[in-house]
């Protein structure tokens, strides 16, 4: 499911325009990234949790040259499915 079908689907289900349903949407996709940015959790109740995690650096290898290569920090954005996100996944 991508992000128009998501949008199609709230449309149909709560009687708004398919426009409409992707602004919210896109909204909710906005305020997850903008409050990842600051390093906030965001805990949505009954679904998960989407949490910053620091990957520090490491020493890797070119795939190409097999030369060794400093792998630079990084943040990613991890998630945590709430027990009923669970619960439905496994039946």
């Amino acid at each position: 499911m991508n992000n128009t079908e998501l949008a199609e689907q709230i449309a149909a289900g709560h009687g708004l325009s398919k426009a409409d349903a992707r602004k919210v949407v896109d909204a909710v996709f906005a305020a997850i990234t903008d409050a990842a940015a600051k390093g906030t959790e965001v805990s949505i109740s009954g679904f998960g949790k989407f949490k910053v995690k620091d990957s520090p650096a490491r020493e890797g290898r070119n795939p190409a040259t097999g030369a060794a290569m400093t792998i630079a920090a990084s943040k990613k954005l991890g998630f945590s499915p709430a027990k009923a996100v669970k619960d439905k996944l496994n039946g």
